[in-house]
């Protein structure tokens, strides 16, 4: 070939991102098949691979070491074992891996461990050591294909201070994303020769600020500000996406995010027209692949058939017995058995006045007789620590007026809404409403008594009578209050913008902080008094009732549809 002909050099991207745990078509935790899977992925990998050869490059986004037993497993149970997550993308031939929020939660030592069991390089450009000031990761890595050089980028949402306690990533400062692609973008190009420029960020799309100081889903704001990016590969938020976007220098970049629990995966080709050995024009274009109804790849679940039997002997051991089910669906209209449970526990743990919790996961069961340790990743999904926290009556008041404001929608009249719904997406789909805001943020309280005014705006709602045991509640008196650790490091900002107390405070008000997670205490608390009666403890309601019940039973059957 001389040096005037052009040639087109064809390449692949996929990407899978927000695995959490899920690896096999198997829910461990409700001990059920499902669709999706990295063992469905694999057959969609495997099949691209006969066209495009070592053209396809595979890369994950993090998020891969929290959710399912599975992984819970390998993180703490075996800790001798070659982690599953690192030998399973390692297996399907990943060229790159990135660094999630729930990566870092389960604390350095565990994502070290996982990160050395990877037969490729995990990136972070912004994952900082403080004593060096170094990337603790590979900031970034090149690969080359028939001529073409790829660089791919990884940075991590800098939030994790406003979720995680320090003792998850001591050592570790996260430092801004945009700033972070300012410093490697002219490396990349300059220095590396770059034809194309990949984005592997674990942060969502449209950028907002966390307790005032760290800029979190600022994906499009960097491929937008930032000029060299071709493709942004992005997760996090859990929401499908599949966009082009325009930079400052009018160039075109596409932005794409498969979701999570791998039902997607972001497939993207790149045509690239080289003359000689100079990339003279790209063509970039994506979408979102479903895996739902793909076979099961038989290599892979042979290959890991003993990790599947040794997750499937920890989560089936018996640990108790309920006397009735227990379901997170009350939870949103007022007290519940199974958000109560948590509450009684926390407070007999800690031996707190007040506790304070939600609902982690938007329609857990636990069915009446034998509860086994599966069942404890319904009861509790994350592996927050369970803190105990000095707090002022008065602050107390604020975050739960904070959380309520997210919820409980202010009625006019008898037949409006009690629930906060996305009216955007009133009836959306599949005729269910969806909530406004998250309702892992939905926080109630137990140890008090109060009322919710549905007729009153946000900041007035929450009227607290007294403590739950009829003695008098103080504004200016100072309570013990259990909490988890994501809401304590100002998760959800119930505690700085709530209850006003400066971020970098909150850990000042940590009394003491449990060593392992809450479902870890959670477990061995009901191990030791198997014989459980989940019942409401009843200690707050929603008024007017004449409003708020009919409502409430209206609202019920949108959500639950």
């Amino acid at each position: 070939m001389t040096s005037g002909e052009q040639r087109t050099v064809e390449l692949k991207l996929i990407e899978t991102s927000d695995l959490h745990g899920s690896f096999y078509p198997y829910d461990f935790i409700n001990r059920r098949d499902v669709k999706g899977s990295l063992a469905r992925v694999f057959t969609y990998v495997e099949e691209q691979r006969k066209q495009y050869g070592d053209n396809l490059l595979l890369f994950d986004n993090g998020d891969i070491l929290q959710g399912q037993p599975s992984v819970y497993y390998y993180n703490y149970i075996d800790q001798q074992s070659r982690h599953i997550a690192g030998e399973m993308l390692s297996f399907m031939g990943y060229d790159a891996g990135n660094m999630g929020n729930h990566d870092v939660e389960v604390s350095r030592p565990v994502f070290d461990r996982w990160a050395a069991d990877c037969d490729f390089p995990i990136l972070g450009a912004n994952i900082i050591e403080t004593d060096t000031g170094k990337p603790h990761f590979k900031p970034y890595v090149m690969f080359e294909r028939e001529g073409v050089k790829i660089a791919v980028l990884g940075m991590i949402t800098p939030g994790i201070p406003a979720w995680l306690s320090e003792n998850l990533w001591e050592g570790l400062r996260f430092d801004d994303m945009e700033e972070t692609a300012r410093k490697y973008m002219p490396i990349l190009k300059k220095k590396e020769k770059a034809d194309v420029v990949i984005g592997l960020f674990h942060t969502g799309k449209d950028a907002e600020w966390l307790s005032g100081q760290y800029r979190e889903h600022a994906a499009s704001e960097v491929a937008q500000r930032v000029p060299g990016f071709d493709v942004v590969l992005f997760g996090h938020d859990h929401s499908r996406d599949c966009e082009k976007v325009v930079n400052v220098e009018g160039d075109s970049v596409l932005l794409i995010n498969p979701a999570n629990a791998a039902h997607l995966v972001s497939d993207v080709t790149i045509k690239c027209v080289v003359k000689g050995k100079k990339v003279i024009s790209k063509e970039v274009e994506g979408h979102l692949a479903s895996v739902d109804d793909l076979p099961v790849s038989e290599s892979f679940m042979q290959h890991f058939s003993k990790q599947f039997d040794d997750v499937t002997q920890f989560i089936s051991r018996k640990i108790g017995t309920f006397s009735s089910t227990i379901t997170t669906r009350p939870a949103y209209f007022g007290p519940s058995a199974f958000i109560d449970l948590i509450h009684s526990l926390q407070l007999t743990l800690t031996g707190a006045d007040i506790s304070f919790a939600a609902p982690l996961s938007y329609d857990a069961q636990i069915k009446k007789g034998d509860v086994y340790v599966s069942d404890m990743f319904n009861l509790y999904k994350y592996e927050n620590m369970l803190y105990t926290m000095d707090l002022t009556g008065r602050e107390i008041l604020g975050a739960l007026e904070y959380s309520y404001s997210l919820w409980i929608n202010e009625m006019k009249s008898k037949n409006d809404h009690v629930l906060l719904f996305d009216m955007k997406q009133e009836n959306a789909g599949d005729g269910r409403y969806n909530f406004l805001n998250p309702m892992f943020n939905f926080d109630s309280a137990a140890g008090i008594i109060y009322t919710v005014d549905a007729t009153k705006p946000a900041g007035q709602k929450v009227k607290i009578e007294s403590m739950a045991d009829g003695t008098p509640f103080d504004l200016d008196k100072h309570y013990k209050v259990a909490i988890n650790s994501y809401r304590g490091n100002g998760g959800g900002e119930h505690l700085t913008k709530g209850a006003g107390i400066p971020h970098d405070d909150l850990i000042k008000r940590v009394i003491v902080s449990t060593d392992k997670d809450l479902r870890y205490y959670l477990m061995e608390y009901i191990e030791q008094h198997p014989d459980v009666n989940p019942q409401p403890l009843n200690q707050w309601k929603l008024v007017p009732e004449e409003w708020t019940k009919p409502a409430s039973d209206r609202d019920y059957k949108l959500l639950f549809k």
